[in-house]
């Protein structure tokens, strides 16, 4: 075992999307503060950030059917819409400061303008679309958004989904051009780069095997090096467990009260990927339709045209699979190694109260591959079976917790734990995480750094115009916004029809 010890400000645990956001962050607001990070496997961005391990999708409720609830009144919710939509504003704001910046370049090679359609089949399910439609059409946040239920027009916007479809029952879609398609594979590399640049310490192949707190009130981390098998020590004044599926065990190691009474229940998940290049030409779009009766709300059904490696292709997914492995490179002994005597209730809560589930996850591990082109023919009636492989996506873990809703309750959605004192703080959870990854850690910083904020405003508010402000209470900001990180990320094809017109004016 070596003896060496090491001290740091801050130090990330986990190198994905989360931690490059908030060490870039902090490297903005406290340049000489020293950040270590630390990563299991060779590189950056390789577990849940990388691009054949998510949906690519910016998530800004574009499209997402499961971010509108309709109320038992009938009326749209969308505030959880609006949540999101604001949420992804920050993070365009904040990677064009990026690049206006020459901090990070090429940003093409990230984000893409790339239009988002919602679709649906019968006549409740049109009926909702269109209600849907209208409560967000009339929201500045959601300009530019379309509703059609005439064949003609949506072989115009999705002629490969619309080819050979049989139409015995009504069919609609929105359509939005604002949207966009992110490699956040490619992202989170490039912010990587960046700290890397600045003094940012990326060990790589270094995986953090437990935490403690010490007498002097700092984070001692033991850490072992993968290919050597040597051991160090390594504290410092903060950290943050940014390691996907990883972080629920570090967290419980941590033992910090609020870590307490918290499970994780871990779903995997397939793409089916067109390698037909004919096929991936016909569509330019991401389609999302609605979850069928009794799936989780991951599971909605899309296709996606993507980015990946400045190639065009084409997904469809995601297939919901169950390992109880908590990331893609983790053990078979993740889920059972998370029960302990504070959370086993908990747990036992949530599988009895997620027994469809359960049956959902058994169903969808037994598809067939003909079985899952049955399923993509709803979307490509013409699907051929050869023009399509399957590839394994990343693992989510879910997060279980008492709630007021009752004991054991399966979260979906992203959540930060933080302890009282803020010197550590862990994210749980899944979608939309990448897209919100910039308001997430915001979030950190306020709750772990109150003493800095006051000082930090001025340049938070240089990087990210909209900090502090309600966007939808703003419409002319909307406008300003959408405007200035098109043109700085290559995105002014997506602005809408009446924004564009604006500008050009």
């Amino acid at each position: 075992m070596s003896n060496e010890q090491t001290r740091a400000d801050v130090i990330l645990i986990g190198a994905g999307i989360m931690s490059a956001t908030l060490g870039s962050l902090l490297k903005q607001l406290a340049p000489d503060w020293k950040i270590t990070v630390f990563e299991k496997l060779a590189s950056a961005g390789e577990e849940s950030s990388n691009e054949w391990n998510n949906a690519g999708t910016g998530h800004s409720a574009l499209c997402e059917l499961n971010y509108t609830v309709e109320k038992p009144d009938g009326s749209i919710d969308i505030s959880k819409a609006i949540k999101i939509n604001e949420e992804y504003q920050v993070s365009k704001q904040f990677w064009s400061y990026l690049v206006d910046s020459n901090l990070i370049r090429n940003p093409r090679d990230f984000i893409r303008p790339l239009p988002h359609l919602s679709i649906v089949q019968g006549e409740k399910n049109v009926a909702f679309l269109k209600k849907r439609f209208e409560t967000l059409s009339n929201n500045p946040l959601f300009h530019g958004m379309e509703f059609s239920d005439d064949p003609e027009t949506l072989t115009e916007w999705i002629p490969l989904m619309m080819k050979g479809r049989t139409l015995n029952e009504p069919i609609a879609a929105t359509r939005i051009e604002s949207g966009t398609d992110v490699n956040f594979g490619a992202l989170t590399r490039m912010l990587f780069d960046h700290l890397k640049n600045n003094n940012v310490d990326i060990k790589f192949k270094h995986n953090v095997d437990d935490i403690k707190r010490t007498s002097d009130g700092l984070w001692e981390l033991k850490v072992r090096n993968v290919d050597s098998g040597a051991v160090e020590r390594h504290t410092a004044k903060f950290v943050f467990i940014g390691g996907g599926g990883g972080s629920l065990p570090l967290l419980q190691k941590s033992g910090i009260p609020e870590g307490k009474h918290i499970g994780g229940f871990p779903v995997s998940g397939l793409f089916m990927v067109c390698n037909n290049p004919e096929v991936v030409a016909q569509h330019h779009a991401k389609v999302y339709g609605k979850a069928k009766v009794g799936a989780p709300p991951m599971s909605v059904p899309h296709l996606d045209t993507r980015f990946i490696d400045n190639k065009k292709t084409l997904l469809f997914g995601p297939f919901a699979g169950f390992s109880p492995k908590f990331l893609k490179n983790g053990s078979m002994f993740d889920l059972l190694g998370s029960v302990k005597p504070n959370n086993v209730l908990t747990m036992l809560a949530a599988g009895a109260k997620n027994v469809p589930l359960t049956k959902y996850l058994i169903q969808q591990v037994l598809l067939s591959k003909e079985q899952r082109m049955e399923e993509l023919r709803e979307f490509i009636p013409n699907a051929k079976s050869e023009d399509w492989d399957t590839v394994v996506a990343g693992q989510r873990v879910q997060v279980i917790k008492d709630t007021a809703a009752g004991k054991g309750t399966l979260q979906f959605g992203t959540e930060v734990i933080s302890a009282a004192d803020g010197s550590i703080a862990a994210l749980l959870g899944a979608s939309p995480g990448a897209s919100t990854a910039v308001s997430v850690m915001l979030e950190v910083i306020k709750k772990c750094f109150p003493q800095h904020i006051k000082a930090w405003e001025p340049q938070i508010k240089e990087m990210i115009p909209s900090y502090g402000v309600s966007l939808l209470k703003n419409p002319e900001l909307i406008h300003e916004i959408h405007a200035s990180t098109a043109r700085t990320l290559g995105l002014s094809e997506s602005l809408p029809l009446q924004m564009a017109h604006q500008t050009v004016s």
